[in-house]
C-alpha cells in the first residue's frame, strides 16, 4: 500500500454552497417573507381589535351616563330643582334673594342670559355662481326713477 501525500487546502476553498444549500436558503427566505407579512397582517387586526373593544367600552359608559341622564330628567323634583338652580325661579311661598354688586351685576351664580340668535350661514361660492348665471338670462328691468320730471318742478 502506498501512501498518499497529505493535500493541502488551496486559499479560497472554504466551505462551498452547493445548489442544494442555494436553494434551501431562497426557499427559507420566501418562507420567511412570506410569513412575515402574514404576522405583520395579523398584528395590525388584533391592534384593531383591542382599540375597537376600548371604544365599545366607552360608548357603553357613554350610553349609561346618559340613560341615567334622561332617568334624573324623568324625575319631577328634579326637574324643579334644575328650573330653581339654572332660572333663578322660586316656587310659591319662598323667598328669592339676589344680590347686587356696586357695579350693578347680580353677585354669586351666573344670570341665565338668551343666546344671541344664530345668523344665517353665507352662501355658498357655487350658489353665488348660479345665481349669476340666472340673473344674466334675464331681460334687464327698465330703470326706476323718483325723481320728478324737471319740465314740471320749474313750472
Amino acid at each position: 500500500m502506498t501512501a498518499r501525500p497529505p493535500v493541502k487546502p488551496t486559499a479560497g476553498s472554504g466551505p462551498q454552497l452547493t445548489t442544494r444549500a442555494i436553494i434551501l436558503l431562497s426557499v427559507v427566505l420566501l418562507l420567511i417573507a412570506s410569513y412575515t407579512s402574514t404576522l405583520h397582517a395579523w398584528w395590525q387586526q388584533r391592534s384593531d381589535i383591542q382599540s375597537t373593544r376600548a371604544e365599545i367600552v366607552m360608548r357603553k359608559q357613554a350610553i349609561a351616563e346618559l340613560e341615567d341622564q334622561i332617568a334624573r330628567w324623568e324625575d319631577p323634583a328634579y326637574v324643579k330643582q334644575q328650573a330653581k338652580e339654572r332660572f333663578g325661579w322660586v316656587s310659591p311661598g319662598e323667598v328669592g334673594y339676589r344680590v347686587i354688586g356696586s357695579d350693578g351685576k347680580v353677585q354669586g351664580t351666573d344670570v341665565p342670559t338668551l343666546d344671541a340668535p344664530t345668523l344665517a350661514a353665507p352662501p355658498a361660492w357655487y350658489d353665488k355662481l348660479w345665481g349669476s348665471v340666472k340673473e344674466a338670462g334675464k331681460e334687464p328691468a327698465p330703470p326706476k326713477t323718483n325723481d320728478p320730471d324737471p319740465d314740471k318742478v320749474l313750472k
